[in-house]
């Protein structure tokens, strides 16, 4: 059982199942923010919590069966380094969590302020598209 689970459960499925499942949360705070539906699922523990399993788990992937924990820290002293450690899928699915994570984060922030302090829809919309495309250097056009 627990091997046809990490069958189904690999790199490649998790990048997918975390890129297509925050899709609607977006989706949702784009065209429907005020709706109670969108600030129960955003602002839920629902969100944090499949976000961090997916995390404890890629972490566990790397860590114990990829490679070892002090290779990781290797990526501060130089360049190279870096480009080696990103070229280990889960480290780089790792990262990928991290950005997707504070960017829902950020969208979220500006949503609920955008509500709070009645911003025009068409700027905190602007600023929600920027900040799913280029992440948190998005709310700088918010401020």
């Amino acid at each position: 059982m627990l091997i046809q689970l990490e069958e189904l459960f690999t790199i490649n499925n998790i990048y997918l199942w975390i890129n297509f499942g925050i899709l609607p949360f977006w989706l949702m705070l784009i065209f429907i923010p005020n709706s109670k539906f969108t600030q129960f699922f955003i602002n839920s523990i629902l969100l944090p919590l499949i976000l961090s399993f997916a995390y404890i788990y890629v972490a566990y992937q790397l860590i114990l069966l990829d490679e070892p924990l002090l290779n990781i820290f290797m990526l501060y002293l130089n360049l190279d380094n870096l480009y080696t450690v990103f070229a280990t899928e889960s480290f780089l699915l790792i990262f990928w969590l991290h950005f997707v994570s504070i960017n829902i984060f950020a969208g979220s922030w500006v949503s609920r302020d955008s509500i709070r302090y009645s911003i025009p829809r068409f700027i905190s919309g602007f600023s929600l598209i920027l900040i799913y495309f280029v992440g948190p250097v998005g709310i700088l056009f918010y401020w």
